[in-house]
């Protein structure tokens, strides 16, 4: 036995009961809120179909690596019984001490953002509801769903759906990843695609509702989106936009994908399987979640005031605009609660996947069983929970956003494919990702994942750094009265990043025992 670790033979984990439900359980941590909202609002903001162009070019230099990336080192790692980054890490490079401290990161982000993200998708669940009660009903205006919207976050519902949601969630995770998280998906991902290709009929078959302006129908909303105009092609806002689109669509970068990948045998598929659930998740955002929301804006806002409703941002689009559309159409009280029920779809099956690396962790470094390791991590993520939801006001949860789903993602893609290509090296990766592949990719994806990968990552992490980055870890955009709760938050996020390399430290002090 090598010395900090733990041959296969010594311990038994988890499998995934088929390949199907690994590739809908991958593909629904990637399909999330961001398909069906993030995207258009990027799409419509950078140009329509010209912001295309980078995001397919994106797609194959930067998502496509990334994920064969972590479905490789996932798989690697879990046989040698590690299912999160730090002993992952440690096992492709064991000469260093430290590596395994980077992989803290793994545990940290999704943790991070399991931390409010849980919170808004409870939202939807509880818009699912209200979305059929004479209440919401009667809403006709866009400024009557903004203070509904209001008095539900300072309702006692709010809460109440938040700790359904939280529960549905642990309970999800606590039957484990064949009966609990595979089942799960196998019958929610055929639901939220039922769901979209119901929403997308609608939106295709809609009219003009002003008579004035018969231009504006759902084939202008798709020619926007698939017609580039190719004077904005060298925009750099424009490829940093698409890049990152791609970047965080997929989830990689997060530590899920790998925690998931290690749960595969040896001889599963690593590529088919990558590319498979990779091209799930774009059939959804670009087919399904470009067909919905852009078309049905262009048809009710037209062009100019579509355009304007992406400068507020996805979250007013998803709570606002579109239930606002479905109100001007017949049986609009259907596809309101179709629309929210998808999204909350969307949700669960990614907050569950992000719950799964902080369990594992403590199932496989500390030999804490299963349902103890639920239980632990149940009571800690709802106390961590509280501040996204009582000091939402007041910028926490821009702040978890920033740390846990932007820059810690970006930062732990660039140590994931340098780590992977240089550490581990490129010739030793290439063939352990064909281990067990039915198809091999062509040798240009060698030099793809060796040298364009790294340093895609690195341009993106600069620039954003660089641009709003840098404003945000500087306070610049932060109103003066909620200053003292932001840093209260940064020093809360720092204490428990150092909790988890105490953590990590204590882990393989006990492996040498």
């Amino acid at each position: 036995m090598k010395k900090g670790g733990k041959t296969p033979m010594q311990k038994k984990r988890e499998s995934w009961g088929s390949r199907l439900g690994v590739i809908l359980a991958v593909a629904g941590s990637a399909v999330g809120l961001g398909n069906f909202l993030r995207f258009p609002v990027q799409a419509v903001k950078n140009g329509g179909g010209v912001f295309m162009i980078p995001y397919i070019i994106s797609f194959l230099i930067l998502g496509l690596p990334l994920m064969w990336i972590e479905w490789t080192i996932g798989r690697f790692g879990g046989g040698f019984g590690h299912g999160t980054a730090p002993g992952v890490f440690h096992t492709m490079w064991q000469k260093n001490r430290f590596i395994k401290y980077f992989g803290v990161i793994g545990i940290f982000g999704p943790l991070v953002i399991f931390m409010y993200y849980t919170y808004i998708e409870s939202w939807l669940l509880g818009y699912t509801i209200f979305s059929l009660t004479p209440k919401y009903i009667s809403l006709s205006t866009a400024d009557q769903i903004r203070e509904f919207l209001s008095w539900y976050r300072e309702s006692g519902y709010s809460y109440l759906f938040f700790v359904i949601t939280f529960l549905l969630n642990i309970l999800v995770v606590y039957f484990g990843i064949k009966k609990g998280i595979e089942k799960f998906c196998n019958w929610a991902m055929p639901i939220l695609l039922g769901l979209a290709i119901f929403l997308v009929i609608r939106v295709l078959t809609l009219k003009s509702f002003d008579p004035q302006f018969p231009e504006n129908n759902p084939i202008k909303g798709l020619e926007f989106l698939w017609t580039p105009d190719f004077s904005k092609l060298l925009d750099p806002k424009v490829w940093l936009a698409a890049a990152g689109q791609i970047f965080f669509t997929l989830s990689v970068g997060i530590g899920v994908i790998l925690t998931y990948a290690s749960y595969l045998k040896k001889t599963d598929d690593v590529i088919l399987s990558g590319l498979t659930s990779s091209a799930t998740n774009e059939f959804v955002e670009v087919v399904l979640g470009g067909s919905i929301v852009i078309p049905a804006a262009f048809t009710f806002l037209g062009a100019q005031k579509a355009a304007e409703i992406a400068k507020y941002g996805a979250f007013d689009l998803g709570f606002v605009t579109m239930p606002l559309i479905f109100k001007q159409i017949p049986l609009g009280v259907i596809f309101s609660f179709c629309w929210f029920f998808l999204l909350f779809l969307a949700g669960i099956t990614s907050s569950v996947s992000l719950a799964q690396p902080a369990i594992a962790f403590l199932e496989d470094e500390f030999d804490i069983p299963k349902k103890d390791a639920v239980l632990i991590y149940g009571v800690l993520s709802f106390l961590l929970c509280q501040p996204s939801i009582f000091l939402l006001k007041y910028g926490v949860v821009d702040e978890l956003d920033f740390w846990g789903g932007t820059f810690c993602l970006v930062l732990f893609g660039c140590i994931e494919a340098i780590l992977f290509s240089w550490v581990f090296g490129i010739n030793k990766a290439w063939d352990e990702m064909h281990f067990g592949a039915q198809m091999r990719l062509p040798r240009i994806y060698k030099f793809i994942i060796k040298y364009i990968t790294p340093l895609v990552l690195i341009t993106i992490l600069v620039a954003y750094l660089a641009t709003e980055g840098i404003n945000v870890i500087l306070l610049k955009n932060v109103p003066k009265e909620n200053i003292p709760v932001v840093i209260f938050t940064r020093i809360y996020l720092l204490t428990l990043f150092v909790v988890l390399g105490v953590l990590v430290r204590e882990a393989w002090r006990k492996r040498a025992l």
